[in-house]
């Protein structure tokens, strides 16, 4: 294989040089027979979309046989006769399908990334009430109220049911991914430390699909960790080496206008993928949008949402998801309170004081997990060993922590009364982690930004690893909350809390 670091500087410039004349399709075809380039991508999505369109179309045909069901209930079995049964179980998955294509819900660059795929099912289910009425309006003989009955229990099940398999689908592919498998191989494009920091990001998360297979900089050097490494002129060599699928240009790039524009067209017709980062750290794709000129294009970042009528919202719904939590849990916190007071000595409830919004100082609530004297022994048992991540203590083998204080930590059942926190208005359910006041005065200006929101019961730091987190990890992941929050993402982190906490992983 030819060592990459030896492609003269203006390769791609020159249109006699052998890279510039692999542009031409017909070199590209040759290049493709003797690479037996196949493209990874080819090989999971086919199935990824077949398989999405078999579980909308079951989705489809079960909220329609219960709608049916339904209607003939309410309107009587004469009302709907087994042909009009028949027509309405079998046309709503034909149009269940064609919203959820207009929905941009098949599209293929967005299946199996981000979260765009599932916001396409709430997206159809509008499309599709907006031209029932519509025909409903427009043909005649129809009988609104059987078609009013029938929506009024099609649409919720047809929504939860595609949204339950979709979610399904995609954390099944999530899984594959992170054993190595449906992954895309991507070329790293850049200048300097932005390509490195760019294949360190890619390899950290392994759920969006990209395995970085070489690094092309402006200056050429050895493998590191299995990516190989080349000039900015070899991208499309390597390219054509590797059977790359995805090319990601990271910021900056060292690449001209001019060039980047070359070498987009190179991958078009090897029918390569090509993702541009915009250099942006930490901002969600709701947040960015396009803003086209008759010359470039410009990257739109949206504020924050910190206040207004959302995060009104948000309190509303923090606080009757609270009451209704400590209703329902009240027997089990009772149950766990008196199996605290048995096992030692020492109040049941642990009250310390932590740094709400706005650096606002509140007691948050604990069932006791540790001994009565636990504050005072810290300092013992912290010279002992710490096995916290340079700015929090935490160590596996704690001996303050009594025998049902492990069984506590380990399924976060101790933060339950943090619920009451909740219902005060001191905490939210979904937020950042709320810091003890010491942390706050050694915080750096970055890590300030933390206290403009509510901390939370749990949050991405919560099912992102928990304890095991270094302190850079859960300042990343508090702060990317921070400035990406929204209601969708705050059911996302309490549907992923369940899992995380029924498993136990990293609490201690």
């Amino acid at each position: 294989m030819t060592d990459l670091s030896q492609a003269p500087a203006s390769a791609t410039d020159r249109p006699d040089s052998p890279v510039a004349r692999r542009f031409s399709r017909t070199s590209v075809a040759g290049d493709a027979e003797r690479t037996g380039r196949t493209s990874s991508r080819s090989s999971w999505l086919p199935g990824y979309l077949r398989r999405a369109l078999q579980l909308d179309v079951l989705a489809a045909l079960f909220a329609a046989a219960a709608a049916v069901a339904v209607v003939r209930f309410s309107a009587g079995a004469g009302a709907v006769g087994p042909g009009g049964a028949l027509a309405a179980v079998s046309l709503a998955p034909l149009a269940w399908l064609l919203a959820m294509a207009q929905a941009r819900g098949y599209e293929r660059r967005l299946l199996g990334v981000g979260a765009e795929e599932l916001r396409a099912v709430p997206r159809a289910t509008v499309r599709l009430l907006a031209a029932v009425a519509v025909l409903t309006l427009t043909v005649g003989g129809v009988r609104t109220d059987l078609v009013r009955t029938f929506l009024l229990v099609f649409v919720p099940v047809v929504l939860l049911v595609s949204l339950g398999l979709r979610y399904w689908l995609r954390q099944r592919l999530h899984r594959r991914r992170h054993r190595g498998f449906a992954m895309q191989r991507a070329v790293v494009v850049g200048a300097g430390e932005a390509v490195d920091d760019l294949v360190q990001d890619l390899r950290r998360d392994a759920s969006h699909g990209l395995r970085p297979v070489a690094a092309c900089t402006t200056v050429a050097g050895p493998a590191i960790d299995g990516v190989r490494r080349g000039t900015l002129e070899d991208a499309v060599r390597v390219v054509d080496e590797l059977s790359a699928d995805v090319v990601v240009v990271a910021h900056p790039s060292g690449l001209t206008p001019t060039r980047l524009r070359r070498l987009s067209w190179a991958l078009e017709e090897r029918e390569v993928e090509l993702m541009v980062s915009p250099g942006i750290m930490e901002v969600a794709g709701p947040r960015l949008s396009i803003r086209p000129s008759s010359t470039l294009s410009l990257v739109h970042v949206e504020r924050p949402t910190v206040q207004g009528g959302a995060l009104a919202g948000k309190v509303v719904f923090d606080r009757i998801a609270a009451l209704l939590l400590l209703v329902l849990l009240a027997p089990l916190l009772l149950v766990l309170a008196l199996a605290v007071a048995l096992d030692s000595r020492g109040p049941v409830l642990f009250r310390q004081v932590r740094v709400g919004a706005g650096g606002r100082p509140f007691r948050m609530l604990k069932l006791r997990s540790m001994v009565a004297d636990a504050e005072q022994r810290l300092a013992d048992v912290r010279s002992e060993a710490d096995h916290g991540n340079g700015r929090l203590y935490k160590r596996h083998d704690d001996p303050r922590v009594t025998r049902v204080g492990r069984l506590l930590r380990r399924y976060s059942l101790d933060e339950l009364p943090q619920l009451v926190n909740v219902l005060r208005g001191d905490m939210s359910l979904v937020g950042p982690r709320p810091p003890l006041q010491d942390e706050v005065a050694g915080y750096e200006a970055d890590a300030i930004r933390r206290l403009r929101v509510r901390p939370g019961l749990t949050g991405l730091w919560q099912v992102s690893g928990r304890s095991d987190l270094s302190w850079d990890e859960s300042l990343r992941l508090d702060l990317r909350y921070v400035d990406n929050w929204s209601m969708m993402l705050d059911l996302q982190i309490l549907w992923r809390t369940a899992r995380a906490v029924l498993r136990g992983e990293g609490a201690y």
